[in-house]
């Protein structure tokens, strides 16, 4: 064994190739289609828990682990049962019996099954031939039914990047969670707010081969599967429409799955601090190994010895027993105004023993780029605050937060503890406080071994990534969690079903942007337009569909990156027609489309199919509002008649005249252009200078 090069101080600057980096992705995208397993529709109802209607009805369940298929409970699901929660579901008017629990899915969603196809087809991979919805366990209260349906729709593809192709292990087809509200501790235990919402929206769900070389490629990797997805142009957008999680190793740890990776700038530096915390705690097994004479750990877990890990960990449960002892006493007097309201209000102040671990919890340190260092005591803390606690005291930062020397002391003594032992202290109602010592110590004697398995979640504050680094979830699920969903009938993927997938493919970003270059838009109108997944729309104007004639691309152009809101794209079309064969004036598109659409016309005659009807009323109607072209003649005559009546103005501020005089011609000239306005007065001015 040789010592691991790399300052975890300084984690960008770690070798990721030297450590046996290893990395994968899952992306997982919502579709925008209606829920997968109900008919609901799919849009979002953007509460919090101050904006939650009280029309909306609210439902109270508790869900427990159930045996997967082979019959045992999953890791995950087990730990999650012990936290004596309550969920409360708020019914959103897209949700109904199917996402209550209270009556059985429906089949696959169409739409959906043919999106999830279509992206199958572009990364080429093998589809399934019959699709099995599975049942995966879920009790974190997401899910109303205690499982998450999803079903494996191909396998074996591949992304190709300048870097080196990318494997694409799995794609699946599955429901999305519900969105959390809010969480509250009561005196029964926690109370969990969800949305149903979110719930039952298809999700696709692209794993990779763990075939990232480094942080970067990561990040490159997540943006090409993004502008694949999207390519598609039957996802959606928006914030939380598209999740990353991160699968991350190096030879001396093990894999950690990294949920919330919103902004993909922040990849790579999540990756590096990761590494630099697998790194920090391999060490610091080695040193605890070390000072109970253990064999030390291979920083190459392909080496470990099942056998040693088993006695190791044998030596270090009697090392560390699992006794919890109530010290509210000596904290009966305590000055720390947290501790006294609590222990008022019925919680106990408990302790747990932590021999040899005297500094090395550690105290709260940043590296180079100003994160958080990693150290045990953060990670007694994450596990402690699963339980639902807030936190808890270590005695590596103690005496502080109004905690003393005196009452640090007499812990120490009750505890017999001598100058290798550390202890931690957590307040809490006593079964909450019991939970969280246990989950204390079982972290704790994990010191001695490798990190363990388990989903992190990046620390977020305000909305955004605090510093990159990350704190604890779950255990890392098993394959207990997965079991069939019997209320659905399996899919038969037909070999016409596939062949329509594969000859309809969808046009990808440069196909797209080449067939805008023939449209006259400026560089950055094309990039707006493709930006914002206008470009079907705007070739449909350019070349007259929808029983309207073709208009100029560039015009239309500008009107469709206005974002007028709840003007549909094809009426926005028919004012632009309008405006060029001068039937409207310039810059009256909106006013008369609003109008028209205030007023009924638009809904009657698009009903009735009669494009050419619906123009002539359109033409009528801008008329009665005052919004057609003015006359050239008319107009060239106010322009001298005003020129002549401020003559001595004119002559005075020459060509500075214009702005002045353009309100004036605008104010009474309605339905004007504005250009040609300018292009008279120039010429007027210069003739009477």
């Amino acid at each position: 064994m040789h010592e691991l090069p790399g300052d975890v101080s300084d984690a960008n600057a770690l070798d990721p190739a030297s450590l046996g980096f290893m990395c994968g992705i899952e992306i997982h995208q919502q579709l925008a289609t209606g829920k997968l397993h109900s008919r609901q529709a799919g849009q979002l109802h953007d509460v919090t828990i101050d904006t939650l209607p009280q029309s909306w009805p609210q439902f109270s369940r508790r869900l427990r682990a159930t045996s997967g298929e082979g019959g045992a409970v999953d890791v995950a699901a087990r730990f999650e049962s012990r936290r004596r929660r309550t969920f409360v579901y708020a019914q959103s008017p897209n949700s109904g019996l199917i996402e209550l629990d209270d009556a059985p899915p429906l089949g696959h969603d169409e739409d959906a099954l043919d999106i999830s196809l279509t992206i199958a087809d572009m990364l080429s991979m093998k589809p399934i031939p019959l699709l099995q919805a599975m049942r995966k366990t879920v009790v974190d209260g997401s899910n109303t039914s205690g499982f998450q349906r999803t079903t494996l729709v191909a396998t074996d593809g591949v992304l190709p990047l300048d870097e080196g192709d990318i494997g694409i292990d799995v794609l699946c087809l599955e429901e999305d969670s519900a969105r959390k509200l809010e969480a509250r501790t009561t005196d029964a235990g926690e109370e969990v707010v969800w949305n149903l919402d979110r719930l039952g929206i298809p999700l696709v769900e692209l794993a990779t081969a763990p075939d990232i070389k480094n942080p970067e490629h990561a990040k490159t990797t997540a943006f090409a599967l993004g502008t694949l997805l999207r390519d598609t142009r039957r996802v959606r957008r928006g914030l939380g429409s598209i999740r990353q999680d991160l699968n991350v190793s190096i030879g001396c740890g093990d894999r950690v799955e990294i949920k919330g990776c919103q902004d993909l700038s922040w990849i790579p530096r999540i990756i590096y601090l990761e590494m630099a915390r697998q790194l920090h705690f391999y060490r610091l097994s080695n040193e605890l190994r070390e000072l109970m004479e253990l064999p030390q750990l291979p920083d190459d877990r392909r080496n470990t010895d099942a056998t040693v890990e088993i006695e190791v960990a044998k030596a270090v449960a009697e090392k560390i027993p699992l006794k919890i002892n109530d010290v509210s006493t000596i904290f009966s007097e305590s000055t720390s105004k947290m501790v006294s309201q609590s222990l008022d209000s019925g919680a106990v102040m408990l302790a747990v023993s932590l021999p040899l671990l005297a500094g090395k919890l550690g105290v709260k340190e940043m590296d180079k780029e100003g994160a958080q260092m990693p150290r045990l005591g953060r990670e007694l803390a994450g596990a402690a605050k699963l339980a639902g606690v807030k936190g808890i005291f270590h005695s590596d930062e103690l005496p502080a937060y109004g905690i003393g020397e005196e009452e640090v002391k007499k812990t120490q003594s009750l505890l017999n503890l001598d100058e290798t032992d550390a202890f931690v202290l957590c307040i809490a109602p006593k079964w909450q406080a019991e939970l969280a010592l246990e989950s204390v110590i079982m972290r704790a004697r994990a010191a001695w071994h490798r990190i363990p398995q388990e989903v992190r979640n990046v620390v977020v504050k305000k909305g955004a990534p605090e510093d990159g680094t990350t704190g604890p979830m779950r255990p890392l699920p098993g394959g207990a969690r997965m079991y069939p969903e019997t209320d659905v009938a399996p899919v038969v993927l037909t070999a016409e079903r596939w062949q329509k997938v594969s000859e309809n493919p969808p046009l990808r970003g440069a196909e797209r942007a080449a067939r805008l270059a023939a449209t006259n838009l400026s560089e950055d109108q094309a990039k707006q337009i493709l930006a914002r997944e206008l470009d079907d729309v705007l070739i449909s104007g350019a070349e007259g569909s929808d029983g309207f004639p073709a208009v100029s691309g560039k015009a239309f152009a500008t009107i469709l990156l206005m974002g007028l809101d709840g003007i549909p794209n094809n009426l926005l079309n028919a004012m632009i027609h309008l405006r060029e064969v001068d039937a409207i004036a310039r810059d009256s598109e909106e006013t008369l489309a609003r109008d028209l659409l205030d007023g009924g016309a638009w809904k009657e005659e698009m009903t009735q199919q009669s494009k050419v009807a619906f123009l002539d009323i359109a033409s009528q109607r801008a008329v009665e509002l005052g919004l057609e072209p003015a006359d050239a003649g008319a107009l060239q005559s106010l322009i001298e008649s005003l020129v002549a009546e401020r003559l001595d103005f004119v002559k005075e501020r020459g060509m500075a005249a214009i702005g002045p005089l353009m309100g004036m011609v605008m104010a009474q000239a309605k339905g004007a252009d504005g250009k040609e306005v300018s292009t008279i007065l120039r010429q007027v001015i210069s003739d009477n200078t």
